[in-house]
């Protein structure tokens, strides 16, 4: 969770701009709930727009208008049924919640084939989930998809966060790779990475 200063916000056309003291990674599509702009604006929302110049309005083709001269930083766009309200400066909030909840300990337990798990492997494979849960959101946000944190935009997204959780469940206890050996001690290469990373969708050109 990352909590963010607003510092102005606005009503225009049935759209609340806030602008917030520094920048963040919040794009289009995600949900983050704003405090401290009073009852009728406070609430949870979905970013439209994050607009750099000043939001003067929409023109009769429901295109947003901009003052291109005035530019703004900073700022994060959403829908809004309310009465214009001028830009001011405020002294809100906005809460981002990151933490994605794709995969549970369940697909990877089912993945893993393991028919009873005892407490100590349970705890790991927990572990495990939420660390592949994190880092399968944050590489598809740095590759320029904007996702819900709630749901799991694909299965082939869903399948390649489960095998990185048992990916990592299997590598416990081992220095690099599996923990698991062939003939007196040879190693088992790890070859899984290549596989979860076109079903993440990431590693790849964003140019069609």
């Amino acid at each position: 969770m990352a909590t963010y200063a607003i510092t102005h916000r606005q009503v225009t056309d049935n759209f609340l701009v806030v602008q917030t003291m520094e920048g963040t990674d919040i794009g289009t599509g995600q949900s983050v709930t704003l405090a401290g702009l009073g009852a009728t604006l406070n609430g949870t929302y979905t970013v439209v727009a994050v607009p750099t110049h000043l939001f003067v309005g929409v023109d009769e083709e429901g295109d947003f208008l901009f003052d291109y001269e005035t530019i703004i930083l900073n700022q994060l766009m959403f829908d809004k049924t309310h009465a214009d309200v001028a830009r001011g400066a405020v002294d809100g909030t906005l809460t981002w919640t990151t933490t994605a909840t794709w995969i549970t300990d369940a697909d990877v337990v089912a993945w893993l084939g393991i028919a009873s798990a005892t407490a100590n492997d349970t705890a790991f494979i927990t572990t495990a989930v939420n660390a592949a849960n994190a880092y399968a959101y944050r590489r598809r946000r740095e590759a320029g998809y904007y996702d819900s944190l709630s749901t799991v935009p694909s299965a082939d997204v869903k399948l390649g966060t489960i095998m990185f959780a048992g990916s990592l469940y299997r590598e416990r206890g081992s220095v690099d790779s599996f923990a698991s050996f062939e003939q007196m001690g040879t190693p088992v290469a790890f070859g899984s990475n290549g596989q979860i990373n076109r079903l993440l969708g990431v590693n790849r050109s964003q140019v069609a």
